[in-house]
């Protein structure tokens, strides 16, 4: 049995806005907790406070449907508004270059979307410090599958991450058969610790939620920021600490290379309250400084 709720949307959308907003919410290819479905419908399986739920999400003629299984179905349901980003607010946010404003007009429909949900966010962004990408979407796959529990209703292969507890019943050798070293490990157990006092964040304020993160050693503010992005919709939420971030804002915006942190908060500073929002615009457009040097070579700790 499944639960379902259907209803207006305001302002531009269309499917590839409802694919770009929640596609945040993927951890790279094969993502179980995550599916893009060719139909253009999103799926997700999450752990909500009522228990495991999954929820289809489809938006067609104005109107989004979301239809959903599992303990966690009502909670999923209740929310899925906000998911689209209902609560996003954008209308004193004032481009201020040019490139900005052309970004902003051809994406009208682009929403700040938020999951409510904290641990869900926050765990696979542990995994993503100060290593690729493709290590870190690779042992979210590993865990969730290994760790994790079927998603409820029928889509096959989707997987919900393991409760908090769960969490801390990974032993060791697991993490370092899905290539996560001790430091990260130890985050995420130390999160998954308190996690009912890090789920209060999705209710604070950025200034409140991110130092209620923070209070956890082996958070600081680039994972702090990547989680309330998603969890709490933040506009302005910018990621400090990200290797490639200041360097694309600041080739984008002036044509410079070699921007760093500082530097490129001084070219967001006009957008205050929306700092993040200028960077998803300005991600958009594409516009990065040519490479000069090869990727990193991944760096796969499993053989030691």
């Amino acid at each position: 049995m499944s639960d379902t709720r259907t209803w207006g949307l305001t302002g531009p959308y269309d499917r590839h806005d409802l694919r770009r907003n929640l596609g945040v919410l993927g951890r790279g290819p094969g993502d179980p907790a995550y599916r893009a479905a060719a139909d253009g419908s999103v799926w997700r399986a999450s752990r909500t406070p009522d228990g495991p739920g999954t929820v289809r999400i489809a938006v067609a003629g104005g109107e989004a449907t979301a239809q959903a299984w599992g303990p966690g179905a009502g909670w999923l349901l209740a929310r899925a508004p906000a998911l689209l980003g209902e609560h996003d607010d954008a209308a004193d946010f004032t481009p201020r270059h040019r490139l900005v404003h052309e970004a902003h007009r051809r994406h009208p429909g682009l929403r700040l979307i938020r999951t409510g949900l904290v641990l869900e966010s926050l765990i696979p962004s542990i995994l993503e410090q100060k290593v690729t990408s493709d290590e870190a979407y690779r042992a979210w796959r590993i865990l969730l599958r290994r760790h994790g529990e079927p998603a409820p209703g029928p889509a096959d292969g989707m997987r919900v991450m393991p409760d908090p507890r769960g969490w801390t019943l990974i032993p060791s050798w697991e993490w370092h058969t899905a290539g996560v070293d001790g430091k990260r490990s130890s985050a995420i157990l130390r999160a998954a610790r308190v996690a009912r006092r890090l789920e209060e964040a999705a209710g604070m304020d950025d200034v409140r939620a991110a130092a209620r993160l923070q209070a956890v050693p082996g958070i600081g503010p680039w994972t702090a920021a990547e989680t309330l992005q998603r969890s709490n919709g933040s506009p302005d939420a910018v990621t400090v600490g990200d290797l490639h971030l200041p360097k694309i804002i600041g080739y984008a915006l002036t044509g410079e290379r070699g921007t760093d942190d500082a530097a490129m908060l001084d070219l967001l500073a006009p957008y205050a309250g929306h700092r993040h929002r200028a960077c998803r615009l300005i991600l958009l457009t594409g516009r990065t400084p040519p490479r000069r040097a090869p990727r990193f070579s991944v760096n796969d700790i499993r053989a030691l």
